[in-house]
């Protein structure tokens, strides 16, 4: 008998259950331990790529024509899995000022967030939701999705130039950039006071790693870099932030084929002295 075999006969379920996620990660592979983002980018095939839009935008205009509930990486759901710490932070903030939310949603796709809240956005009496995305999906947004809450851009820049944002979310995003520091930079002169950091890779050593992520062909055909950021190094660089809370991610905790433990989570952040 494996013991893969032994541990789901006689196992109790819910220790089954915390052991799944530990080398699986829904069928996403987290490969390699790269020297560079170079050496590791030299290996993927990118998240560019026509196909991957086309999927996204089809699964987004159901949602948004009330086909589906949410979309989630282009798969599509009968029920909105809601991550409660995100619409919790979201209604904060609003509630810090007279109901008003502008978001700056870096790296939002879409709109998968977005469309997710939708139903306690609307009780709002102010919501501006401003979308940074790579360009064909800002062509794509604007031509297909905008409307006079959600817009779309594809620099931060350019989103500061129309918006004041009180909020900035960064879900799923930061591990995908080649390079960080030049983003919270931005982050860090938005005049938001309130960062909402969600399903983020972090190990326990004391510098950052870089892999090569492979998503399920079920989903899409792509693979990319992926940095997995040292917890301890990730909190002093965001030294002008107080943590309010800590985001238990979804995705939990894996273990990299090269052996690398990860856990991805996020955090409520709050600008020091914002009053």
């Amino acid at each position: 008998m494996s013991i893969k075999t032994f541990a789901k006969d006689w196992l109790p379920p819910a220790v089954v259950r915390a052991l799944r996620p530990l080398r699986s990660g829904g069928g996403i592979r987290f490969e390699g331990n790269y020297a560079t983002w170079e050496a590791a980018t030299a290996q993927c095939t990118g998240y560019d790529a026509e196909p991957i839009l086309t999927k996204v935008l089809e699964a987004t205009l159901k949602v948004k024509r009330g086909e589906a509930a949410y979309e989630r990486d282009s798969v599509l759901f009968d029920e909105i899995e809601y991550a409660w710490p995100v619409t919790t932070a979201l209604m904060w903030a609003a509630a810090q000022n007279a109901g008003r939310l502008d978001v700056l949603d870096f790296g939002g796709a879409l709109g998968s967030s977005y469309f997710q809240n939708r139903a306690f956005l609307a009780s709002l009496p102010q919501v501006r939701w401003s979308i940074i995305e790579q360009a064909h999906y800002v062509q794509a947004g604007r031509e297909h999705i905008q409307d006079d809450t959600l817009r779309f851009y594809s620099s931060i820049d350019g989103c500061l130039a129309d918006n004041k944002p009180n909020v900035v979310l960064l879900s799923s995003v930061l591990q995908y950039l080649p390079v960080v520091d030049s983003v919270i930079k931005q982050v860090n002169d938005s005049g938001a006071t309130i960062i909402i950091i969600d399903r983020t890779p972090f190990n326990n050593e004391q510098c950052n790693k870089i892999c090569v992520q492979t998503v399920p062909k079920s989903i899409y055909k792509a693979s990319y870099p992926m940095t997995i950021f040292s917890l301890d190094k990730f909190i002093v660089d965001m030294i002008d932030w107080d943590i309010v809370a800590r985001i238990r991610s979804p995705e939990g905790s894996l273990i990299t084929e090269s052996g690398l433990a990860l856990n991805f989570q996020g955090f409520i952040l709050r600008r020091k002295n914002a009053g």
